[in-house]
């Protein structure tokens, strides 16, 4: 990965700042709606689904609880490794929880099937999965997400928390990656 990667390697805008504003408010809305009154845990999977955990918290207006999990599989490349590897664990007890997993975005789908699994296993009073971005073309296994924003082509994408070697997260878009 060149250190000096440039503004030149942001290609086309896949999802533009006000369609993503737009969604994430609708989707804090249904959950708030769905889940008013019952203890809620929004489930982060850093680190590119921080600015989508933080937007769509602010959207939803009843209290929720939000925890963090780290899991990789791509590392500093544009493909995925094919192992998953869970960096950083949740610290809460999940069991008293609807629990949501807030992802940024579903590709191959090894990396949420294999957190879910492990949520699934600690017995949460529910347990959904909600994605900012979903490519259903590059699942490799069998998953679908509970709520996906967006359904989107299999390009390597950057912006509003996705990275390339931790370039670019800070887009309040998502455009496709040039390299």
């Amino acid at each position: 990965m060149d250190a000096n990667i440039t503004e030149n390697q942001i290609g086309k805008i896949i999802v533009s700042e006000e369609k993503i504003r737009r969604k994430v408010n609708e989707t804090g809305k249904m959950i708030a709606d769905k889940y008013r009154g019952k203890p809620l845990l929004l489930v982060s999977i850093l680190k590119g689904a921080f600015i989508f955990l933080a937007d769509l918290c602010r959207a939803i207006d009843i209290p929720c609880e939000i925890g963090f999990m780290c899991a990789q599989s791509y590392y500093n490349g544009t493909s995925s490794s094919g192992i998953v590897n869970i960096t950083m664990d949740l610290e809460q007890d999940v069991s008293n929880y609807h629990v949501i997993i807030v992802e940024d975005i579903i590709d191959t789908g090894r990396t949420i099937s294999d957190v879910k699994k492990l949520l699934a296993a600690r017995k949460p009073l529910s347990l959904k999965v909600v994605t900012l971005l979903d490519k259903p073309d590059r699942r490799v296994v069998p998953l679908e997400a509970d709520l996906s924003l967006f359904t989107v082509p299999d390009l390597f994408l950057i912006g509003y928390g996705l990275d390339c070697g931790e370039k670019f997260r800070n887009l309040p878009y998502i455009a496709e990656y040039k390299g």
